[in-house]
């Protein structure tokens, strides 16, 4: 089977809930650069589990959550958001959604195709070449700060998106992109020509940050933020990590789970950030990933 058509499967395994189910914890009545990474990753987590419900469901919460702009975007299956308000604008990419044949075909073929900056998975490449025109007509006059985030494949078309915004003509470059549970997205060269923070939250044993593998040439995007089997922030190496990992997989298999899907879950990586933001509203000190600032 071709290793990102498993990601569909997954995605559909790991039932991802109603997006009403959790509500936004932080109102965006202030810019987005004032938050701490923490209350970012928390923001753009909630946000990209909103992006998997439909735009008249979705929209009034966005708008109670201080974003002022929310346009969908859609062709041929691939759909994203556009939303803003005074201070920011943001593109949230949708994760895949199994009755959506072109999310299946984005999945499914791994083989990577060349453009300037490096060499792309085709099928993410794909996608966001039906959306970008689109959403170059909405960002093209904007002088806010550009987010980008999104789940699974959501997150890697928010780094393609981000991607082609820096090399496009337009004015907006982007500030920083937040991706939870994203697969490999290009070569080197490509992985390596954004010079802007890239906050990629991997879960524990989520299988799909692990495909499509390096031995096809792919490399991952950003700074990894390494949640343990305990939802903590880990610096895990090498056998380490190996050993984090089996000690997760028989925790789920105790609970009738299996964590390489559970552990994909939009919910369970916001209820791992949102402790870690709690923590941080109650005074603790939070652990800052290696490479990353604190704020």
């Amino acid at each position: 089977m071709d290793s990102m058509n498993i990601i569909e499967k997954i995605d559909a395994a790991a039932s991802l809930p109603s997006p009403l189910a959790n509500p936004l914890s932080i109102k965006l009545d202030r810019p987005v650069a004032e938050l701490s990474w923490i209350q970012k990753s928390l923001v753009f987590a909630e946000l990209s589990r909103l992006a998997y419900g439909s735009p008249d469901v979705v929209e009034s919460l966005f708008r109670d959550a201080g974003l002022d702009d929310c346009v969908f975007i859609e062709r041929e299956g691939a759909e994203a958001y556009v939303l803003g308000n005074r201070f920011d604008c943001f593109i949230i990419c949708r994760g895949t959604e199994p009755n959506q044949w072109n999310d299946i075909e984005a999945d499914a073929n791994a083989l990577t195709v060349a453009v300037d900056v490096g060499r792309v998975h085709s099928g993410f490449h794909a996608e966001v070449n039906e959306l970008w025109p689109l959403l170059e007509l909405h960002i093209r006059e904007n002088t806010r700060p550009l987010w980008f985030a999104g789940h699974s494949l959501g997150g890697a078309m928010a780094a393609v998106c981000a991607v082609r915004c820096k090399t496009s003509p337009i004015p907006s470059n982007p500030s920083a992109i937040f991706s939870y549970g994203a697969p490999r997205v290009g070569n080197r060269p490509y992985t390596s020509v954004l010079d802007v923070k890239h906050y990629r939250w991997v879960n524990n044993n989520d299988i799909v940050p692990r495909m499509p593998p390096p031995l096809l040439g792919y490399r991952h995007m950003g700074q990894e933020i390494y949640l343990n089997r305990k939802g903590k922030i880990s610096y895990l190496r090498s056998w380490l990590r190996v050993y984090d990992r089996i000690l997760g997989l028989f925790a789920s298999l105790r609970l009738l789970k299996i964590d390489y899907f559970s552990d994909h879950s939009m919910a369970e990586y916001i209820a791992h950030i949102k402790r870690h933001y709690q923590a941080e509203l109650a005074g603790k000190s939070i652990r800052t990933p290696r490479h990353i600032q604190a704020e």
